[in-house]
């Protein structure tokens, strides 16, 4: 029996906002879409215990140091993220970013042959609960990087109207990541737990890179910081009504001009499915059946047919298409 449909249509209704989404709000999703349910108390997944490895401590939301950071952040971060930009600097601190984290989700580390054949239409199994500032996030994203794995991402950015809903009601408490896996009915926290689970299941029997798992402390941060908190709060004029299909991006973690298509979809709550496509991937054919190129990044929208490879033109179509904002 499978224990999936839409994540949206469980959620309360605000008496005092109208605009909120309830149980009698009609959600339609095209065939291939496959967003979480939230369980019954007698059908809730297993939430894995968490570590003691004190990576990531939980405290009250409005204490954390994110919570902190994010109004600091939002002072350098240019403003309105659906008007003209400045892509030279853009590129110049996404770059620099990427630099900071060295080696890590950057290429694909799989043992499988390239020859083995991937096609467009398997299912993705796997559900990210994230936001892109997030250093702790960022870990499980390079983590799933290396090991060519695509998962559906459900964009929680500070203030989110959906999403970090469906993590309270499914794991208890709004800490991200937040990982599900339908193959195994597993749900877990801690982004450590998170990157030992992935290898474990998915690894082929190696071990995540050196570093990978300690690579939080200092340079986890760099890229929040460089980028000024890009990816960390929802866009006040995003639309509230989703999308009935799914985007698709093919991306690499520490590409650079992929980097700022993510912050924007997750500035605007968009949920999308990853096709991870890092140095030696496997799933290089389907980028190159969909864009006859091997650059990143590459992104589909389902719904209306627009597809392309100019980072430049996602953001001005993301923000024309899923937000009030006139750009």
């Amino acid at each position: 029996m499978s224990l999936w449909c839409s994540p949206y249509n469980f959620l309360p209704r605000s008496s005092s906002s109208p605009n909120c989404i309830g149980l009698a709000t009609p959600i339609l999703f095209s065939s291939d879409f496959k967003p979480l349910q939230v369980p019954s108390p007698s059908q809730r997944f297993r939430v894995a215990a968490k570590s003691n490895s004190g990576t990531e401590p939980s405290p009250p939301t409005n204490t954390s140091f994110l919570a902190f950071l994010c109004p600091l952040l939002k002072l350098f971060s240019g403003g309105d993220p659906s008007k003209q930009r400045n892509f030279t600097f853009e590129v110049a601190t996404s770059s620099l970013a990427t630099l900071s984290r060295f080696p890590w989700g950057t290429k694909s580390k799989r043992h499988t042959s390239l020859n083995t054949p991937v096609t467009s239409n398997l299912p993705v199994n796997l559900q990210l609960f994230e936001f892109e500032a997030c250093p702790f996030c960022r870990r499980v994203r390079e983590a799933l990087t290396e090991l060519d794995l695509s998962v559906e991402v459900y964009p929680c950015p500070k203030g989110s109207v959906r999403h970090r809903e469906v993590v309270r009601r499914t794991g208890g408490k709004e800490q991200f990541p937040f990982l599900i896996d339908q193959n195994c009915g597993v749900s877990m926290y801690e982004s450590g737990d998170i990157v030992k689970y992935l290898f474990e299941r998915y690894g082929e029997g190696r071990s995540p890179s050196l570093g990978l798992l300690e690579s939080t402390i200092f340079t986890g941060w760099m890229p929040t910081i460089l980028r000024a908190g890009r990816g960390m709060t929802l866009w006040e004029r995003s639309r509230l009504d989703i999308p009935p299909g799914k985007l698709e991006l093919f991306s690499y973690e520490n590409n650079p001009y992929a980097r700022i298509v993510r912050e924007a979809l997750c500035e605007l709550e968009l949920p999308y499915t990853l096709q991870n496509v890092g140095e030696g991937s496997r799933q290089i054919k389907l980028l190159l059946d969909a864009s006859g190129s091997k650059e990143v990044p590459y992104m589909i929208d389902h719904n209306t047919g627009f597809q392309s490879g100019d980072y430049r033109m996602i953001l001005s179509y993301l923000f024309e298409t899923y937000s009030t904002a006139i750009v």
